[in-house]
């Protein structure tokens, strides 16, 4: 049974679909706590623009024989090669009729973002002869993919949510909703650094845990998740209702898989466990709002 899935299980991980849904998730999630109807264009959007970016990112990067990486992921990628490049071009084209069904706000914020992320790898800068992206530029990394995720799942939704009138929100509370998302979602990206860590100070990319140590770097995660909840209370104005509780708890797991991430460091830990903090506190909302509404 399990030989049986575990090329299913490949195919989402490796092929960046479940990370796709990851955004869809934290979307939803915007919706939800806003109090609004999900707007559909903007979670295919999510879908698709998060699938096609991620995908040309491995693909612009590529170097040397991709076949003997070190790491599973890119091996399992570069061996359905033309598969993955019809899903990440199918995945682009499909973006045009998304992006014309959204409002003007959300077009020009969908283009600044499109730019960060396209030339977030590509060596668009040169010192003599070394070229590098933005990426390689010192403590850019992590805010960049903060930036774009918070902006992506957060700020999107709402002026989409507004644009159609079907919710209200304070731009006190906007700006609380994308600060604590922001927090949550650069302590789930310093993991993945820290992972990369040997990889990055040999090739001299400042990140947090090349700067900072990797133990600095998992209390610096820690740090962040508090700095969370304290928003948490703020965006709830101190009300402990089942919302609070949920997003707390979602809080406290990952920090707890963070912690353990010290000692798992195969990549299926990552990819599922640490991203799919992303889908499930989601759910882990949507379970406390039916047993709240039950009880």
């Amino acid at each position: 049974m399990k030989k049986a899935f575990q090329p299913v299980f490949d195919f989402l991980l490796f092929s960046n679909i479940f990370m796709s849904l990851c955004a869809v998730a934290q979307a939803l999630l915007t919706f939800y706590l806003i109090g609004s109807k999900p707007v559909f264009p903007v979670l295919g959007l999510l879908f698709t623009s998060t699938l096609g970016i991620y995908n040309f990112s491995i693909l612009a990067t590529k170097t040397g024989d991709p076949l003997k990486s070190p790491y599973l992921r890119v091996r399992w990628f570069f061996s359905h090669y033309r598969l993955m490049v019809t899903l990440t071009i199918v995945s682009l084209l499909s973006l045009v009729p998304l992006f014309v069904l959204l409002s003007m706000e959300s077009r020009i914020l969908l283009i600044f973002l499109g730019v960060i992320s396209f030339f977030y790898s590509i060596p668009i800068f040169t010192i003599g002869e070394q070229k590098f992206g933005l990426r390689h530029i010192p403590w850019l990394k992590q805010f960049l993919i903060t930036l774009v995720w918070t902006m992506s799942v957060v700020l999107l939704p709402i002026q989409e949510s507004l644009h159609f009138h079907l919710t209200t929100i304070s731009l006190h509370d906007t700006t609380i909703l994308i600060a604590k998302r922001f927090l949550f979602i650069a302590a789930l990206t310093i993991p993945f650094d820290i992972r990369d860590l040997f990889d990055d100070r040999k090739s001299g990319l400042k990140t947090v845990p090349t700067v900072l140590g990797e133990k600095n770097a998992y209390l610096f995660c820690q740090i962040l998740l508090g700095g969370y909840v304290i928003l948490l209370l703020l965006f709830t104005r101190g009300s402990i209702d089942h919302n609070f509780l949920a997003l707390t708890l979602s809080v406290i797991l990952t920090g707890w898989l963070i912690f353990k991430s010290k000692w798992e460091k195969n990549e299926y830990y990552y990819f599922f466990y640490m991203d799919g903090v992303l889908i499930l506190q989601y759910l882990v909302v949507i379970l406390f709002n039916w047993i709240w509404t039950f009880f």
